[in-house]
């Protein structure tokens, strides 16, 4: 036979194997998860093999997904040793968080934020960096798809602060009837004309505070609800403020709530410019403030991702279907202007 007709070998995929030894053996219970349920959630996001017995286990695959693997659960059993609990969220946070830390454990210790009712972590690397951002910098922008946690967890770190006695109130604001916000058409008071509107934020409060805590510091002035036409004028000192659905502003709105920023505030600005709803040709505020802000000290931008939704996995799935799709169309309409045809669309 020919030896240059012969076809060659194929080379085995390498493996690498890792034994992990956990010291408290009723906490690997809940590690493992019931009937190790954990562990298969583990094995089926990152395709390894775990193998247990007693407080240790052994992890088999591609050398990547096992020091992943590694990681989330030696990041998993550090929270249970904290007191913190572990549920199929948090094991699917863990392997976010390995992931995104290229296969390193990653320390949440001064990350968790402690609420009346809740202790709240990240469940990505980049919800890591958006908290370290909103501890650091005193305006930051949190951009991204629905379901990425960015107004959850700024809401989250505002109400930390109020407890503390950090800041002496929370503002709440977002643009009401898309950019128009002709709030006088609407029954009530001003409270009642823009709920409907901060609903996700109140949905937000009531999972981190009792409900008569919040109903009292609504009505002492601790926590407001304010539709932008109703803060030109104000300074906004000694508190915190979060913007959300920003890419529904217009660039003078963005302007006007920026620059009420006073002394000891912060601020957090969340919006998608996938879902812009302003009228045909306006500029969105967000955008614009992504171009003059871009570079200025104490000013941090945020940007998640399809990898970082924390909701069903399906909605990951549709929003990675979403950015394909819009990737070609930015594509087409850039072929398009070259060829002399311009989209009446594009900023």
């Amino acid at each position: 036979m020919n030896p240059r007709s012969r076809h060659p070998m194929p080379v085995a995929e390498e493996t690498r194997t890792e034994h992990l030894e956990f010291e408290d053996n009723a906490l690997v219970i809940q590690l493992f998860g019931y009937h190790n349920t954990h562990v298969a959630r583990i094995e089926q996001r990152l395709d390894v093999a775990i193998h247990t017995r007693g407080n240790e286990a052994t992890i088999v695959g591609a050398p990547e997904a096992v020091a992943t693997a590694k990681a989330g659960l030696t990041g998993l059993y550090d929270r249970l040793r904290r007191g913190l609990p572990v549920g199929r969220d948090e094991v699917d946070a863990a392997v976010r968080l390995a992931v995104g830390n290229g296969g390193a454990a990653r320390p949440e210790d001064d990350l968790v934020i402690h609420t009346r009712k809740r202790l709240i972590s990240p469940r990505s690397a980049t919800q890591a960096d958006y908290l370290k951002a909103i501890d650091a910098c005193e305006l930051v922008f949190g951009l991204g798809p629905a379901g990425t946690g960015k107004t959850y967890l700024a809401v989250a770190k505002a109400v930390e602060r109020l407890i503390k006695g950090e800041v002496d109130r929370i503002i709440l604001s977002r643009p009401a009837l898309e950019a128009g916000e002709q709030l006088g058409f609407l029954p009530g008071d001003l409270r009642e004309k823009v709920d409907p509107y901060l609903r996700p934020l109140y949905d937000a409060l009531h999972d981190m505070m009792p409900s008569t805590q919040v109903a009292k510091r609504l009505e002492n002035g601790e926590i407001e609800v304010a539709p932008l036409a109703f803060m030109r004028g104000r300074t906004l000192a000694n508190s915190f403020v979060i913007l959300d659905e920003a890419q529904n502003t217009t660039a003078v709105q963005m302007k006007m709530i920026l620059t009420r920023l006073g002394e000891n505030s912060r601020m957090v600005v969340t919006g998608d410019l996938t879902q812009v709803d302003l009228p045909r040709g306006t500029r969105s505020g967000l955008r614009d403030a992504l171009e003059v802000l871009e570079g200025i000290e104490g000013v941090a931008f945020v940007r998640f991702g399809a990898a970082d939704v924390v909701r069903h996995t399906l909605v990951a799935r549709m929003v990675e279907a979403y950015e394909a799709v819009e990737a070609k169309r930015r594509t087409a309409a850039r072929y398009e202007k070259k060829n002399g045809n311009h989209d009446a669309d594009d900023d």
